[in-house]
């Protein structure tokens, strides 16, 4: 893992950025081809329709947080499996969508820069590497590192927050995430971290995926354990610990 850039005090926060969402917009096409490609793994493998499939993935999403934590608990299958038949997207180039702008203003923050998404890290590096953004990060923390005494452990797991910060030698204290997702927030704020709440493509995103319906707060608001709501990246503070 590189240094961190810039010299380190009190006021220089540590940036966790998710990925889908956030650094690009994946509610666009790659969200909808992502969950058609989940719903078809669930028909092949549980040998249900359609209709049927759909109703257990969204199950799941509630239920776990994630499809495959479902899978994985209640139909034994293996994440790599899932997540390499799900993740391939041919085109995806064409199906990315991103400001270039919030590529300037993730350059411009101070500090030790990291990417957290609970994607495969193949997808990961991809979608960051054709977006031009992977060399302003200094690392990539992707689902296969999400694992704590061989519990798959994605995001809004608190415990596998704690043991990512551990790894990376962090204090939470010093860590801002950035994150489309309130659940996620919620379990960064539990350990002590901050939390900036990436509303850009929220709208469209709560039309297409209704498994996760907003908090109280609805798309206007910002719950307690969020610091600040944002809706672009160039809105960023240097230094949201002070």
């Amino acid at each position: 893992m590189p240094v961190e850039r810039g010299s380190p005090n009190a006021l220089t926060p540590t940036w966790l950025f998710d990925m889908d969402n956030t650094l690009h917009d994946a509610s666009w096409r790659v969200f909808p081809m992502m969950n058609a490609e989940m719903t078809a793994y669930i028909q092949r493998h549980l040998g249900v329709d359609r209709d049927e499939a759909h109703r257990i993935r969204s199950h799941f999403w509630r239920r776990y947080g994630a499809t495959l934590l479902g899978l994985m608990r209640e139909h034994g299958v293996r994440a790599e499996h899932f997540l390499a038949e799900t993740h391939r997207f041919p085109n995806l180039p064409r199906m990315l969508r991103a400001d270039a702008s919030q590529r300037a203003a993730i350059a411009r923050l101070p500090g030790r820069k990291l990417v957290l998404t609970n994607a495969p890290r193949d997808y990961a590096l991809r979608v960051l590497t054709h977006l031009k953004l992977l060399r302003l990060f200094d690392g990539v923390i992707a689902i296969e590192d999400m694992r704590q005494f061989r519990h798959l452990r994605p995001k809004p797991d608190a415990r596998m927050l704690r043991h990512v910060l551990r790894k990376h030698r962090l204090r939470p204290a010093r860590c801002v995430l950035v994150e489309d997702t309130l659940q996620h927030l919620k379990a960064a704020r539990s350990i002590g971290m901050r939390g900036i709440w990436f509303t850009r493509y929220a709208h469209r995103a709560a039309r297409r995926r209704r498994e996760l319906p907003m908090e109280r707060t609805g798309l206007h608001g910002r719950p307690p354990y969020v610091y600040a709501r944002i809706g672009s990246l160039c809105c960023m503070r240097s230094s949201p610990l002070r």
